[in-house]
């Protein structure tokens, strides 16, 4: 990537200022300090700033057209350091916050002439893992701990920091229904439905543990530490002990926590869920639903629609069955 640096001590120039107050702005959204800085503080203080001191503009009325167009342009002729071009899927993850700073600049009164075009991308390719895969996952792992980790990724779509996070009063019983209630992105706090046989695989595991020096989490490490405590699983645990399920069953696919979200997700929207009722229950924007499962074949949409012309009762594919 372009290696340019500001000027030590040199005044921030009014789209400088603009970015700063834009970069607030998501932070008072609620957006994680994360988000601001990796995805969208790199982008544009990183390389849009940098480029824009290069080509002399200081000022976002001195964007037009040609000018953002110059800057797509030059990200899609860039080399990485290996030498590979950019993809044109990376050159979207940086444009994309420059638009939308320029969308927001727009509402707030500033002079916006024009702003950068998103370069045309194909559908990712992305793996998922069917059930049988996963079952052969819990297999391997020789914990009931790690066995129901994988289930909760599996039927429950938790992401690794939520599932971490989860505390034993967590379990929320309403009725004869029961659900995980996850602290997701944002801060924001959702009730995820749990299947009876994963809860009471997830009850037992609790009420087994021992209750002193024991932390107030779901999933503890498995040896004591120096005090003789229990501490609470970490996420980089969890990966680790996915990675090393992997190696055991043999599978060759790159296998993380958020594939089987993903692998979750997809098997919901499969078998008929809408992505509204999708989106509330993953915690996830139905705009990212849509632009990360189109996936789904042209066979999955006519199961699917059959279903609901046949009120459900369309017969469905063996590849549909969930454990």
């Amino acid at each position: 990537m372009m290696a340019v640096h500001l000027l030590d001590g040199a005044k921030p120039s009014p789209l400088e200022r603009l970015v700063d107050d834009y970069l607030n702005h998501c932070a008072a959204r609620g957006l994680s300090p994360r988000t601001t800085e990796n995805a969208y503080g790199r982008s544009l203080r990183g390389i849009f700033v940098p480029w824009c001191q290069q080509e002399g503009i200081g000022d976002v009325s001195e964007l037009d057209g040609r000018a953002v167009d110059r800057f797509t342009a030059m990200l899609l002729q860039e080399k990485r350091a290996n030498g590979r071009m950019l993809s044109k899927h990376s050159v979207h993850t940086y444009v994309r916050p420059v638009r939308q700073m320029l969308t927001w600049a727009a509402t707030v009164g500033e002079d916006v002439k024009a702003k950068p075009q998103l370069p045309r991308t194909s559908p990712p390719v992305r793996d998922v893992l069917n059930r049988a895969e996963i079952d052969l996952l819990e297999s391997v792992v020789q914990t009931e701990r790690d066995k129901v980790i994988i289930r909760i990724f599996a039927d429950c779509g938790l992401r690794r920091k939520e599932l971490t996070q989860l505390r034993p009063e967590d379990i929320v019983r309403s009725g004869r229904q029961a659900y995980l209630r996850v602290l997701g992105k944002r801060a924001r706090i959702r009730d995820v439905p749990v299947p009876p046989l994963l809860l009471r695989r997830l009850e037992r595991l609790i009420n087994g543990r021992p209750v002193e020096r024991t932390a107030d989490r779901v999933f503890l490490a498995l040896r004591r530490n120096a005090a003789g405590e229990y501490d609470p699983l970490t996420s980089d645990g969890v990966y680790q002990m996915l990675q090393d399920a992997v190696r055991r069953s043999g599978i060759k696919k790159r296998v993380h926590p958020h594939l089987l979200r993903h692998s979750w997700m997809t098997e919901m929207l499969r078998h008929g869920m809408s992505p509204i009722q999708l989106s509330i229950i993953a915690g996830a924007s139905v705009e990212v639903i849509s632009d990360h499962y189109t996936h789904l074949s042209k066979g999955d949409a006519y199961e699917a629609m059959m279903r609901v012309l046949s009120g459900g009762q369309a017969e469905r594919s063996p590849r549909y069955d969930s454990r």
